[in-house]
């Protein structure tokens, strides 16, 4: 009976201290209670947004949440948003250290998870002028367009049965993003089994990313030592590495034996090129870590209960349309 009454009164002491530490500290509004350990984590429930949602049209526009040891802004107010995007950027420009960044994300060192600093802005510099410029998407103009008519004459040649469009825009897609950064066509070729192996690594990466390690907000579970999630993790990080460190491999042999006027068009060759000037910095970890950015655009395509696959789909159709137009009008 004393135990219980002593547990009872411990956190009704932890809840009212918490919460006059937060008015003294100056920090937004927040729920209450915040249950010790957990926080607010027993108030999410999928999906997210939804949920983000009920809770900012109840509580405010500006909410600070608990999700275990982690502080969270929510912010559901377009003037707050803007201000904490521009005014005081800087302040929310870092990421969160959580299991997947320090796997995937090459130990916080790729573009995705990396904090800011002098890195990070290398990175984006990279990223802007040389891998996503206007000037470097142009260049892959011919790829779109080949890839376009490809699968036009695919449809006209399968019309006269069903079509499978959700797998037929995949491909798609998954040929235009690999052939800029490797210059491989793998559905629709020779290597169909080398892209069916890609697909699989992004079907588990997408997979894993859905799911939330309860370490990252409750450090009191990495004392259990290794997770099954981490495990998958590792092993997938294994595949993912393999995989772009063969292209990498493949397109620097063939970069020694090929005319020095070929023009560097794909992204590693570009890579390749600029880690000629400085090998210290440009390693095959750091093109890898953009590989995989790259790739990354393919991982909502597979999630087939998200609105943005049919806007996709519906921009595939459009794009289509306007190559027909264009070459066949």
């Amino acid at each position: 009976m004393y135990f219980f009454i002593t547990v009872a009164v411990l956190v009704a002491a932890f809840l009212f201290a918490s919460h006059f530490r937060r008015r003294s500290s100056n920090l937004p509004p927040t729920l209450f209670p915040i249950l010790p350990v957990i926080g607010h984590l027993h108030l999410l429930k999928k999906p997210l947004h939804r949920t983000f949602a009920t809770i900012s049209a109840k509580h405010g526009p500006i909410l600070l949440i608990h999700f275990g040891s982690r502080r969270v802004l929510l912010v559901s107010s377009p003037s707050a948003a803007e201000e904490c995007l521009t005014k005081n950027d800087v302040i929310f420009a870092n990421r969160p250290r959580m299991l997947a960044g320090k796997i995937f994300g090459f130990n916080y060192t790729s573009l995705g998870w990396s904090s800011y600093g002098d890195h990070w802005r290398n990175l984006r510099r990279i990223s802007t002028i040389e891998i996503f410029s206007s000037h470097r998407l142009n260049d892959f103009h011919d790829i779109r367009a080949d890839e376009g008519r490809l699968l036009i004459r695919k449809l006209i040649s399968e019309c006269s049965s069903p079509v499978n469009f959700t797998s037929l825009f995949h491909e798609l897609k998954l040929n235009l993003i690999m052939r800029m950064i490797s210059g491989k066509r793998y559905f629709g070729g020779d290597m169909e089994e080398e892209g069916k192996r890609f697909h699989e690594i992004i079907k588990e990466t997408v997979m894993l990313e859905d799911t939330s390690f309860l370490g990252d907000h409750l450090p009191i579970m990495r004392w259990f030592g290794v997770t099954t999630l981490e495990k998958k993790m590792i092993a997938l990080q294994k595949k993912r590495d393999e995989f772009f460190q063969g292209l990498i491999d493949e397109l620097r042999k063939d970069d020694r034996v090929e005319s020095e006027n070929k023009k560097k068009n794909t992204m590693i060759e570009v890579l390749l090129q600029l880690q000629k000037t400085d090998p210290g910095y440009y390693t095959d970890e750091l093109i890898k870590s953009f590989c995989v950015v790259r790739s990354g655009f393919l991982h909502f395509t597979l999630d087939l209960r998200s609105y943005q696959t049919i806007s996709n789909m519906i921009y595939c159709m459009f794009y289509l349309v306007r190559i027909v137009y264009t070459n066949y009008s």
